[in-house]
């Protein structure tokens, strides 16, 4: 009798274990989704701080690229220049959220700021910006049960503004050359361009480095300077062939038509603007972008285009240049830069009525298709009959920098707004950047 009261006391017991298993199941699995909550928030807001971190970064070396401070380290630009580009790094920084929170600033560089914007000055001509931001109180949800309530994340990002070229004019033969992309079938003149002379000096030496740094700001066709250039930018031999005007002397501010062909210029077939329809091969080249990265130095070679031109090349290229800037036929419609013709750098870049970013129009912008990269080349020996050249630098200008209509005319004024060179010696992987400017800006810190 007593062997079967035990025998339903155990029955009884049945199902105990897995109700308890159960239960501590059902908290395991709860409290690994809180914690899944917490790693996951924490990602987020670290992948969210990267990205805020990168853009500022970015932003502030394009300001200092586009300020004109690595062709002219001058201390009192390179301070204006670093003050805008904190501006604009702070100002991006800001625009972007952390766990779902705008960070603040107070504009400085140093520990515990929510944004930190920090400039490396040991090389005005090489500047990096290093941008950190943080977020202290990022909440907790599982963390909360250690008596953490909230969390640090933050992050940190170095871009640069490269320039090959060395502005006091030390050797640059060992540093490596660099290779923008849009770059415009205008091969320039190794001569002063704000000069009338073509026995005028140079705008870089051998080496790369710049003989005259207060190019920056200058253009032509200008006026009233010693010796000044009437003449804005247009073609030495519109027609170089043998059956045109052929292969003429180098003139300061005029170029030579690259080879329009896939070793050279190959033709832009991608985001073409829609006035470019009827343009040419050589017309395209300058209102789309060339998506081949052109390089400078030793062996840096390039081809005059020394085929029959048929029509009028200055004319043609004005027309292509209007369509490139936006320019269709009333003043402000491209973009100007402030204060010109005589802008002081750091420049500002003003929207123009037409520019393609409606919300843009009148404001200050980073970016401009007026800002256009063109090729330096070596003419220290002249110019041969023959078609190749070396490209040692190159020259980055705002075309129409007053923002004035160009229908009328077959020449077009420009600024210049940087010079970076490689000389004839430079060799080596060419560093990219990340657009059009020949002041390479790119992210040096690892994500």
């Amino acid at each position: 009798m007593r062997r079967n009261q035990n025998k339903s006391g155990r029955k009884n017991e049945q199902g105990i274990v897995i109700m308890l298993v159960a239960v501590v199941m059902l908290f395991v699995v709860g409290a690994m989704a809180a914690l899944s909550i917490d790693v996951v928030t924490l990602y987020t807001a670290r992948s969210e701080a990267q990205l805020a971190a990168d853009g500022a970064a970015l932003a502030g070396a394009r300001v200092l690229a586009n300020s004109g401070m690595t062709s002219d380290p001058d201390p009192a630009l390179v301070s204006k220049a670093e003050t805008l580009a904190r501006t604009i790094a702070t100002q991006v920084a800001e625009s972007n959220t952390v766990g779902g929170k705008n960070l603040s600033s107070t504009g400085a560089c140093g520990p515990g700021l929510e944004i930190s914007v920090c400039f490396n000055n040991n090389s005005p001509t090489d500047p990096q910006v290093t941008v950190q931001v943080q977020r202290t109180d990022l909440p907790t949800f599982f963390a909360r049960i250690w008596g953490r309530t909230q969390i640090k994340v933050s992050a940190s990002a170095t871009a640069e503004a490269y320039n090959p070229s060395n502005a006091t004019g030390a050797s640059t033969t060992s540093a490596p050359p660099v290779a923008p992309i849009c770059v415009k079938p205008w091969l320039l003149p190794n001569i002063d361009p704000t000069q009338a002379l073509a026995t005028g000096s140079q705008i870089f030496d051998s080496t790369g480095a710049i003989e005259n740094a207060d190019l920056v700001g200058k253009g032509w066709p200008n006026a009233p300077v010693t010796n000044p250039n009437p003449i804005g930018l247009s073609a030495v031999c519109g027609d170089c062939s043998p059956g045109g005007s052929g292969i003429l002397a180098p003139s300061p501010g005029q170029y030579y038509p690259g080879a329009i062909d896939a070793d050279d210029f190959p033709v832009p077939t991608q985001a073409l603007p829609t006035c470019s329809a009827v343009f040419n091969s050589y017309q395209i080249a300058v209102a789309g972008c060339v998506q081949r990265p052109i390089s400078c130095g030793a062996t840096a070679t390039i081809n005059i285009d020394v085929n029959p031109y048929a029509t009028n090349r200055d004319a043609d290229t004005v027309l292509a240049a209007s369509c490139l800037i936006h320019d269709n036929g009333a003043a402000g419609d491209a973009d100007s830069i402030v204060g010109a013709p005589s802008p002081i750098p750091p420049f500002k870049f003003l929207a123009g009525n037409r520019n393609p970013i409606a919300n843009a129009v009148t404001k200050d912008v980073l970016v401009s298709d007026s800002l256009v990269t063109i090729p330096v080349i070596d003419t220290t020996t002249g110019v041969a009959p023959g078609t190749t050249v070396t490209v040692i630098g190159f020259l980055q200008v705002f075309l129409n920098p007053t923002g004035t209509t160009m229908a009328s005319t077959t020449q077009i004024p420009v600024t210049i707004i940087n010079m970076a060179g490689c000389g004839t010696g430079a060799t080596g992987t060419p560093i990219l950047g990340n657009g059009a400017s020949p002041v390479a800006v790119r992210l040096i810190s690892p994500p």
